[in-house]
């Protein structure tokens, strides 16, 4: 009769402009190529101003395309909104029940050279795609 709900999956790295933009970018891509619409946000603990060149440039050579913003602040309002937290080894009890959080620790990271961490991150995406797909009702 609808649709199903759409699910939203929070990535946090502590700035805010890489790990977490990376993962966002990059899930949405999977989920695109699935069929599947799913919200993919990123945020940092303590966010940049603004994204670094090499993460942009990173994720156009992958042939991701996306309007640079500026990173956000990760909120308990923005971490209530999502079905999924990552978080790239930031501590978010303030903003959300460890429970709830799924904390990937071992990432390099993209200012050490960005295909690696990209390589490191879409390994942990796909699973967690397929995770996250094996709960959400088909139409």
């Amino acid at each position: 009769m609808g649709e199903a709900s759409s699910h939203v999956v929070l990535f946090v790295c502590q700035h805010g402009a890489a790990k977490s933009v990376v993962a966002a970018q990059h899930m949405r891509r999977l989920a695109q190529a699935r069929g599947v619409d799913l919200e993919c946000l990123s945020a940092g603990v303590e966010p940049d101003d603004r994204l670094p060149a090499d993460v942009i440039a990173g994720l156009a050579a992958d042939g991701l395309e996306f309007v640079a913003t500026k990173p956000q602040l990760v909120t308990g309002q923005l971490t209530e909104r999502a079905n999924h937290i990552v978080s790239f080894g930031c501590d978010l009890t303030e903003v959300a029940a460890p429970e709830r959080v799924i904390v990937w620790n071992d990432v390099p990271a993209v200012s050490d050279g960005y295909a690696p961490a990209r390589d490191a991150i879409v390994a942990r995406v796909e699973p967690l795609l397929d995770t996250i797909l094996s709960g959400v009702p088909r139409q």
